[in-house]
């Protein structure tokens, strides 16, 4: 009945999520802090005055986030790319996605462990897999911020793009660190960083060869296809398939097949004969995205406990301090030498302040928070530490946004 009773759970939570969602435009809250909200109130409730076994065990988790719900939210990110945009400012965001991710990851983890200083209960590999999953961003609030205060399209198209590679740069990173945890794993035993860096690379550049082979399987099937219905089917059906193929099966990042699957042109219906076609394939997986976004962040709250924040909240306190002081490092060390490049259009200060103030965390730093194995000694501080980042994140720096554009006269730009 275990699971029966999660789905249950789940069920009833989704249309309560939707009830308060226009709350959540009242009091100018985002709408995933009210989901948080909603799935720790509904949890308490359920739990402790109705006595309801909700069925929601934590592991569950890694199976039902990693298999169900990531591949249709890299996917669903991509497709919404606009691709002409992406081209324009491609040098910046893959710099902003892939060796600053990386050197904000190796910042946080040193910040977390000289910070917690407890190197037997939270050694190197659990600062670096904190890291790695805090350095995932998700702007979606921070945009629908800009696009009310009619601001330029180009710091969110920043953020857009840095999010969708840097999300899947994350992913893998972490994957690889966690099997440094594994007894079995060869890696954990050599100690090798030279052998996680080639296992890195060898899973993250494999996983686009796959995604490029597969868009183009897609295209074409999707081009055989007539009925907009078949091709949704097939579209789903293939995100998911490429997904596994590439991580189950061949030992590569099932999250970079399916990202760049999702950007390869024409692959579902972007260059569609009829509007229409590209207009529903947009609505399906905006939804579906919506639905797993939602369920994450529900999740989030049903997992939050009161406890939780008696006992890390030094260690939350770190995280915040970690995450902000790597994000502005690497960001106003890195832009006066990308400012130089000759294919580059300079991005001003007032712009490089906004972008790391825009740098929230969501939906896969939480989904990566919550698939964390039992095993390890440390899951519920690094668990405890992502929750705390995101909800400072959602809480302080989404809802300050406007004072801080109007301060930085870029609503005037």
């Amino acid at each position: 009945m275990g699971e029966v009773n999660t789905a249950l759970f789940l069920l009833a939570l989704l249309p309560v999520a939707a009830l308060v969602k226009p709350a959540s435009e009242k009091l100018f809250l985002p709408f995933p802090v009210v989901l948080i909200i909603t799935g720790f109130v509904c949890s308490e409730i359920a739990t402790r005055l109705l006595d309801i076994d909700t069925g929601i065990h934590w592991q569950n988790f890694p199976t039902i986030i990693f298999y169900l719900i990531l591949p249709i939210l890299i996917f669903q990110s991509a497709l919404e790319m606009d691709l002409k945009l992406l081209r324009q400012n491609l040098v910046i965001i893959l710099m902003l996605a892939i060796p600053l991710m990386l050197v904000s990851t190796a910042l946080i983890a040193a910040g977390l462990y000289f910070g917690i200083a407890y190197p037997q209960g939270f050694p190197w590999v659990a600062a670096l897999l904190a890291g790695a999953l805090l350095s995932a961003t998700d702007p979606a609030a921070v945009i629908a911020v800009f696009e009310k205060m009619n601001l330029s399209a180009r710091p969110g198209i920043l953020l857009e793009g840095e999010s969708l590679f840097n999300d899947a740069t994350a992913i893998v990173l972490f994957a690889a660190l966690l099997e440094l945890t594994m007894p079995e794993s060869p890696m954990s035993v050599s100690g090798n960083i030279l052998m996680t860096c080639l296992h890195f690379l060898s899973v993250f550049l494999g996983g686009i060869a796959v995604g490029v082979m597969a868009g183009l399987l897609m295209r074409f099937f999707n081009r055989l296809l007539n009925d907009i219905n078949l091709k949704l089917m097939v579209t789903v059906a293939s995100v998911y398939f490429v997904f596994i193929l590439a991580e189950e099966i061949l030992g590569l990042s099932g999250v970079m097949a399916v990202l760049i699957a999702g950007l390869v042109p024409g692959v579902t219906g972007q260059h569609a004969d009829k509007q229409a076609e590209h207009e529903s394939m947009d609505r399906t997986f905006d939804f579906l995205a919506t639905v797993a976004g939602a369920l994450i962040f529900l999740l989030a709250g049903i997992t939050i406990t009161w406890t939780m924040f008696a006992d890390q909240w030094l260690a939350m306190l770190i995280g915040i301090g970690s995450v902000l002081g790597a994000r502005f490092i690497s960001l106003f060390f890195a832009f006066p030498v990308i400012n130089r490049l000759p294919v580059v259009m300079p991005v001003r200060l007032t712009e490089q302040f906004l972008l790391a103030w825009g740098g929230v965390r969501g939906t896969v730093t939480l989904a990566l928070a919550l698939s964390l194995p039992l095993s390890l000694d440390y899951w519920y501080t690094i668990q405890s530490i992502a929750y705390g980042v995101v909800l400072f994140t959602l809480f302080v720096q989404t809802t300050t946004m406007p004072p801080v554009i109007k301060v930085l006269k870029l609503d005037k730009a």
